[in-house]
């Protein structure tokens, strides 16, 4: 009897469920497509880089309490050009009045805190001094503080009716009320994403073998970015960072696993003409291959995750969703487009317009004995040279190549008037005795221009906010009837439960003068006395900037004191005195109860995170794939030579900032590091795969030379998309941090393929003895096939076939067999019953023959119905040769 071959394999059962309903599958896109592009609408964007500090940060910390304790009022510096000092006093009075605006100071009033009260006596004339401080030339300087907080609708449309105000005027405002670096940045990428697209287009069509190719990988893609941009509100909320340049990347990373199907497909399709079994043969074989090259990337991105800044872990897990949902569109919605587009496929193809490299290949070879040497020279130069980068922690110190009209305002008002660098000190509320003694000597420090606090707010006379008053003192005060005071003082006494102040005597009961205000004002509200207007006037403007400076300044728990510095935002001498001021503080209160905020205590915090983090990416993402390539290779010497020739490109990409002392902010760093070693990582994979392959069939240094040649299409293809994506966000986009993304993903991207196309080849002929010597075998089960007669076999074959054979076999074997089919298929003869090969393969007549074999069929295994990985799915090619 003849023995039928096996059952289908799991992922054959798979594929062909897949292929025979994806009408299902079309149906089903479209409804998540347009779910998805409502959704994509819910997802919360978090500005504020802040917010991802570890909580145990000082600042993190800090501000959790001004949070939950107190009231940060939005504000503006407002600088008018080519006008007078008459026009900008007039233009500050004009936004005073306007509602949802607390004060517009303009004059020596300008350097006054938002909480400065004013007494009835007359100014002190100015002085030229004076006046160059808020009017320089023909610039003058306006400070607006509004009635709430930066994101509230009253600051909104406040500042909307100031630039109605403004309009005629040549004005610069510098606030972030309004300015939404969210919109600012999605509008951006979408200018990216449509010029990459374009260029997405250009690659695709030049490395394809039709021009229908080209929307199948399109609509493949777009669906695996809508559905990853509308799932992102499952996530709460996602930082400005990931929701900008994870499309981009997500294109940049994952398009190559489309383009490995399609050649599957297109392979197939040679020797069948049934578009069905062409994709089913091909989604099998293609979705391990496909799941085991992402396996790479993934372990980059998931490195990320485990940073102590957590914006690591929001965009990993971002960057990892997005890779999840291109494999599932490769394998659940790209089959049903290519069986819709095959005919328009062998309708429009075109000739291979990929260059031959061989001339390239020879020359590789031909220098290996001189450049590997160079190249370890300048391996360990790169090393010490990328530890001479300039981190920076905060945006101050970096320059984009485009501006946004709030970092012009930002950048013309500093350079007339000077930047502010304010930093918040938090101490426990109750003692203003000390927090008094703290501002003093805090103000006596040339490195800080003004300290204020509660306990140094001028109110009146030369009273402070704070000071104690006495009954008498407050009646002259406020030109009230003493007795009536001393009436008042009691009633605040049995209001605290003072009492024995009352029997004691009521004339030498001190309170602060804040405190007694506010308590004349609520009384005289609860009618308990009524003030003539003049005086009930005065009370009440000075209740609602009591009530401000309250709102501002004094919290359940904690008081807050606003330092000014003169000096720049981060830097050694900075962070030095940040430690200064916890000197001074730490004289008055526990190290531990006492906070400093601001935009200096965060780039000290990520300073010191950076240190942790760097050594945490850099371990893990080089031990996640080296994990995955010495399973995938089953070898320890070769994922050791994969992993120095990109680690190599990493130090060399960050020795140009090195080398330049271009500023480059530290987290454009990490994530580029990642994402450089999980995503170049597959060039080297693809040269690797190729030349293990070829090397059995032929000379190692013809094989290395034939590798080149059918990986520089995977290599070009790829490569090419992410270092245009990265050069592209580079140079549009505003946002410091991301333009360092762009740049050093791009710059890296370029390098990391010079050196897989010229170093890489040289070092895997010099090291051939070591990778053979440390590679392995893991078992995995297969199974035994017995048959005696004539054999027809199409497959891998590893068994006693008289004698041992261990080959690729498409053929007839008359004789005993008894062998492991690890892949393939067979089938015995009856003896008397015709020979006829059931595997010979049927070659389509229809279509134009092609030119030369697909770049990543491998050779003499063309017609070959189950033909070797090629591109990134080559990776799992050594698990099917067991």
């Amino acid at each position: 009897m003849s023995k039928k071959p096996d059952g289908p394999s799991f992922f054959e059962k798979l594929a062909t469920a897949i292929v025979d309903r994806r009408n299902l599958i079309f149906f089903l896109y479209l409804c998540a497509m347009i779910f998805c592009a409502i959704s994509s609408g819910w997802v919360q964007v978090c500005n504020d880089l802040t917010d991802y500090l570890p909580a145990s940060t000082e600042t993190r910390r800090g501000l959790t309490i001004m949070d939950d304790e107190l009231t940060t009022y939005g504000t503006a510096r407002i600088m008018v050009t080519n006008t007078t000092y008459d026009i900008c006093a007039d233009l500050a009075d004009q936004i005073e009045r306007i509602d949802g605006v607390t004060s517009a100071t303009f004059g020596e009033d300008t350097v006054k805190t938002d909480a400065d009260t004013t007494g009835d006596d007359e100014d002190a004339p100015e002085t030229p001094e004076d006046i160059a401080e808020y009017f320089k030339g023909s610039d003058g300087l306006i400070n607006v503080t509004f009635a709430g907080e930066e994101d509230d609708q009253v600051s909104l449309d406040a500042m909307n009716e100031i630039k109605e105000v403004l309009a005629p005027y040549d004005v610069y405002i510098d606030s972030s009320v309004g300015d939404s670096q969210a919109d600012t940045l999605a509008g951006e990428m979408n200018i990216i994403f449509a010029i990459a697209i374009v260029i997405i287009v250009l690659v695709l069509t030049l490395t394809s073998h039709s021009f229908a190719e080209v929307p199948v990988l399109l609509v493949t893609f777009g669906a695996a970015a809508l559905l990853n941009k509308g799932t992102n509100f499952l996530l709460g909320e996602i930082s400005f960072i990931s929701n900008s340049v994870a499309v981009v990347l997500q294109l940049a990373l994952a398009i190559d696993y489309a383009i490995i199907l399609l050649h599957r497909f297109l392979e197939d399709r040679q020797h069948t003409d049934n578009d069905r079994s062409a994709c089913i043969s091909a989604l099998a074989a293609a979705i391990p291959a496909i799941a085991s090259s992402s396996l790479t990337t993934v372990s980059g991105l998931a490195a990320m995750m485990f940073m102590q800044f957590r914006i690591g872990f929001d965009l990993g897990l971002v960057l990892i969703k997005a890779i999840c949902f291109s494999l599932i569109s490769v394998f659940t919605l790209m089959p049903g487009l290519l069986i819709l587009a095959s005919k328009a496929m062998e309708k429009t193809q075109h000739r291979n317009f990929i260059p031959s490299i061989d001339a390239w290949g020879r020359f590789v070879v031909k220098a290996r004995y001189i450049s590997v040497p160079i190249f370890a020279v300048l391996l360990i130069l790169g090393f010490w040279m990328s530890q001479k980068c300039p981190y920076v922690y905060g945006y101050t110190l970096l320059d984009t190549s485009r501006q946004s009209e709030s970092q012009i305002a930002e950048d013309r008002v500093n350079d007339v008037f000077g930047q502010q660098n304010v930093a918040a000190l938090l101490v426990p509320k109750g003692d203003y005795a000390k927090e008094k003694a703290i501002l003093d000597q805090l103000e006596t420090y040339d490195e800080i221009d003004t300290a204020m606090g509660l306990a140094n707010i001028e109110a009146k006379d030369g009273y402070t906010l704070t000071d104690e008053l006495k009954p008498r003192q407050f009646s002259e005060l406020i030109d009230m009837d003493y007795e009536v005071v001393c009436l008042l003082y009691s009633a605040y006494a049995a209001d605290n439960e003072d009492y024995g102040r009352i029997v004691g005597g009521i004339e030498d009961y001190a309170v602060s003068l804040m405190d007694m205000f506010l308590f004349v004002y609520d009384e005289e509200q609860a009618g308990y006395f009524t003030l003539d207007d003049d005086v009930k006037q005065d009370l009440e403007d000075m209740h609602q900037q009591l009530t401000d400076a309250q709102a501002q300044m004094l919290g359940e728990n904690y008081s807050r004191m606003v330092l000014k510095l003169n000096l720049p935002e981060e830097g050694d001498e900075t962070f030095d005195f940040l430690q200064t001021v916890h000197k001074i503080t730490g004289q008055y209160y526990d190290s531990d109860d006492v906070y400093l905020v601001g935009n200096s205590t965060s780039d000290y915090d990520l300073s010191t995170s950076f240190a942790h983090d760097n050594v945490m990416i850099s371990v893990l993402s080089v031990v996640f794939v080296i994990l995955v390539l010495l399973f995938t290779f089953q070898s320890v010497g070769l994922p050791v030579l994969l992993i120095l020739v990109i680690q190599g490109s990493i130090f060399f990409n960050f020795s140009f900032p090195g080398l330049t002392q271009s500023p480059i902010f530290f987290l454009s760093y990490l994530i580029v590091t990642s994402i450089q070693m999980g995503a170049n990582i597959d060039y080297a994979i693809v040269i690797s795969t190729w030349y293990r392959d070829l090397k059995t069939t032929m000379e190692p240094r013809k094989a290395i030379v034939k590798a080149l040649q059918l990986s520089f299409p995977t290599v070009l293809t790829s490569g090419s998309i992410l270092a245009a994506a990265g050069f592209l966000i580079g140079k549009i986009s505003t946002d410091g941090a991301i333009v360092g993304i762009g740049s050093c993903l791009s710059r890296g991207t370029l390098i990391s393929m010079f050196l897989v196309m010229f170093v890489l080849p040289q070092i895997l002929l010099l090291g051939d003895t070591i990778v053979e010597k440390t590679s392995f075998r893991v078992p995995v089960p297969e199974a035994r096939r017995r048959a005696t007669g004539t054999v027809f076999v199409n497959g891998r074959v590893r068994g006693r076939i008289s004698g041992i054979v261990d080959a690729n076999i498409q053929g007839v074997i008359r004789g005993d067999v008894n062998a492991l089919i690890g892949t393939g298929a067979y089938q015995s003869q009856e003896p008397g019953e015709e020979e006829r090969n059931p595997f010979a393969p049927t070659i389509k007549s229809t279509g134009p023959a092609p030119q030369a074999p697909a770049p990543d069929s491998p050779p003499d295994q063309d017609a070959s119905p189950t033909p070797i990985p090629s591109g990134k799915e080559e990776t799992d090619h050594e698990q099917q040769d067991q």
